[in-house]
């Protein structure tokens, strides 16, 4: 069997593992589906190579608004690999402690919103007080892991607790621990990985599914799509009136941001 035909098989075997967790997945999307009907947010947090889960969710095509995409550049800047911003920084920075309270200060969250927190190993430290500090906010959580790399993992957080200690719900993309998925003969290192794969596979299933409880609810998502689908004038429409959206659901996370002051304090 070629490599490729492998990879192929490894990929079915993934799909099956995603299928087994279709009653979750419809769980965790009327949960979502929930909080924008609610005007409020999904909250999308990766750091490292799980940053992709993210902007596969929101704003791309086939995807509309309703998403908070948090995407901080020091954990997740990857292309230039060394030198200024290379990925030793980015690897360090995420498990220096502290940091998730700092991002999520710039937020005014509400219990209201949920979150999506996504990391493959469950055991790097931002990620895991990301989880952590969203469920003290009384936001619900969702974890997207690849469980044998978690379970085969040791947590980086002094405590050793795991990204899936504050999940209300867990999703498993499928990959193996390591990740990568294939040997070569001689080669120690396996390579090819597969959370990608399984995570993008989560992610959509998620995406249809807010998409129809949204759209039979009375709200039916401004998706972004191609002029090639819907006309080049509805494209451009739905382009704008999907940005605007995200827009004034973005200004709802910034209102009440910090410490309530009165008038006579400023």
């Amino acid at each position: 069997m070629s490599l490729t035909q492998q990879y192929l098989s490894k990929g079915k075997d993934i799909i099956s593992t995603i299928e087994k967790q279709e009653s979750t997945i419809q769980e965790v999307a009327k949960l979502f589906a929930q909080s924008i009907l609610n005007g409020r947010m999904v909250h999308l947090f990766g750091s490292g190579h799980s940053r992709m889960m993210v902007e596969e969710m929101w704003p791309r095509y086939g995807s509309f608004p309703g998403f908070n995409p948090i995407v901080e550049l020091s954990l997740s800047f990857h292309n230039l690999v060394v030198g200024a911003n290379g990925q030793r920084q980015a690897m360090f920075l995420e498990n220096v402690p502290g940091l998730a309270s700092r991002i999520l200060r710039n937020f005014d969250t509400s219990p209201q919103d949920t979150a999506l927190i996504i990391s493959s190993s469950g055991c790097n430290v931002v990620p895991i007080e990301m989880a952590e500090e969203f469920q003290k906010r009384n936001v619900k959580v969702v974890a997207l892991v690849s469980s044998l790399h978690l379970e085969g993992s040791t947590s980086k957080k002094a405590d050793g607790k795991k990204l899936i200690d504050f999940a209300d719900y867990i999703l498993d993309t499928g990959a193996p621990l390591g990740d990568a998925m294939l040997y070569i003969d001689g080669l120690d290192s396996p390579v090819a990985p597969g959370s990608t794969l399984g995570g993008v596979l989560i992610i959509n299933s998620i995406k249809a599914e807010v998409a129809n409880i949204l759209h039979k609810n009375g709200k039916s998502p401004k998706v972004l799509s191609s002029g090639k689908i819907v006309g080049e004038q509805r494209a451009v429409d739905l382009f704008e009136s999907a940005y605007d959206e995200h827009a004034h659901l973005m200004a709802k996370l910034y209102e009440n941001v910090g410490p309530k002051k009165n008038i006579d304090d400023l």
